[in-house]
């Protein structure tokens, strides 16, 4: 059967009213639809066109956010990144461009972690896990009434997955790319729009240098360590912003401080 992209659908209703609430708030002091949130996954690249980046973990306590481990490398989309559609609302005044289908740029802003997957049956997680066969894709053909979800060609039929580029076992359709040997759903544009971007993943990298078409990459073994470490009990959500975006939105969104920024961030050639 196919699995719809948006997962545990009550939280993330909860969650869209409380982005409406965000939108007409207008001190630095008002909630955030991720208030809850306990876990928390940040991604910071040195500027919006930048393809390679930090990721930092953060758990938060009685006494506030501390760092989980030492940040990693990451490589991001070949062209950067772009605001997103997630939790979050775009702050006004923003210049920075949206995330568009194919535009080669991931997804800026706060968002739900959605399920995770692999190639093998099972994997070290407390999150959904969806194990991967050679009929499941993602549609990231724009018009199609299945796009930015992940389905069955078994099930929907193979005329509804034409024209898609992302096969979940790029193993056996991608002459054995391991980069979906595990990973994990970025929930952007949770409600499907339309060209709005699709298919937004946490995967393994191809290399370190190579960067992605939009989703976040990053090495094997600490793919395994995010996926083992998340827990959907803590409410966990994902950030991705360059950093002058962050200096700037960190204390009106509740986000956590971060440490000094490395300047040797590697920068490779686009795959």
């Amino acid at each position: 059967m196919s699995t719809p992209f948006p997962a545990l659908r009550c939280r993330a209703l909860r969650r869209a009213l409380a982005v409406v609430a965000l939108l007409v708030a207008t001190t630095a002091h008002a909630g955030v639809p991720w208030e809850d949130a306990r876990q928390m996954v940040v991604v910071v690249p040195p500027d919006w066109d930048a393809h390679a980046g930090e990721l930092h973990l953060f758990e938060r306590g009685t006494d506030g956010w501390r760092q989980v481990g030492d940040a990693q490398d990451v490589q991001l989309g070949r062209a950067g990144s772009a605001w997103g559609l997630g939790l979050h609302p775009v702050p006004r005044g923003e210049t920075a461009p949206y995330k568009r289908e194919g535009d080669g740029r991931s997804p800026a802003g706060v968002f739900d972690v959605g399920e995770a997957f692999g190639y093998a049956a099972t994997a070290e997680t407390r999150l959904p896990y969806h194990a991967m066969q050679a009929s499941d894709w993602c549609i990231d053909v724009p018009g199609s009434p299945l796009y930015n979800t992940i389905v069955d060609a078994a099930t929907v039929g193979d005329e509804a997955v034409e024209g898609s580029t992302e096969p979940m076992r790029r193993d056996l359709h991608a002459d054995g790319d391991h980069r979906y040997e595990q990973g994990l759903v970025v929930r952007h544009n949770p409600l499907n729009r339309d060209r709005a971007g699709s298919c937004i993943f946490v995967h393994v990298w191809k290399a370190a240098d190579v960067p992605t078409a939009g989703c976040t990459a990053l090495p094997a073994p600490h793919m395994r360590a995010l996926l083992a470490w998340l827990d959907p009990a803590r409410s966990p959500v994902f950030v991705l912003l360059p950093a002058a975006a962050y200096t700037r939105l960190q204390a009106p969104w509740h986000l956590p401080p971060l440490p000094p920024r490395r300047t040797d961030l590697p920068q490779g050639a686009a795959e």
